[in-house]
């Protein structure tokens, strides 16, 4: 993204755990200039809810709508045990929805 172009960032709750949801973001910037607007970044950030003890705390469910909602809904909870695993708190076999992926059998 150039200097002096417009961005826009758009933020959507995916899916809500127990006390963290995930939350998509897409960035979006104009050039003035050349009147030309392009997608720039998209990314999954996770946010853990926090009560005024600074302790983690449950947030809400989240009900998707659309088909576009659904489909983000269901596949947060796969990026979710790929971060688990990567951070080494869930092991393959943990990670139910992706044992077809790690050739485990339940």
């Amino acid at each position: 993204i150039n200097l002096g172009s417009a961005v826009c960032l758009r933020a959507q709750v995916t899916r809500a755990f127990n006390t963290s949801m995930e939350v998509h973001i897409s960035v979006e910037a104009e050039d003035i200039v050349k009147q030309h607007k392009f997608n720039s970044h998209t990314a999954f950030f996770t946010f853990v809810a926090l009560d005024d003890e600074n302790k983690p705390t449950k947030v809400p469910e989240l009900v998707p709508e659309t088909q576009e909602e659904i489909i983000l809904y269901e596949n947060a909870q796969k990026r979710r045990q790929i971060r688990l695993i990567m951070a080494g708190r869930y092991t393959p076999k943990d990670a139910k929805e992706l044992n077809h992926i790690f050739g485990v059998n339940n």
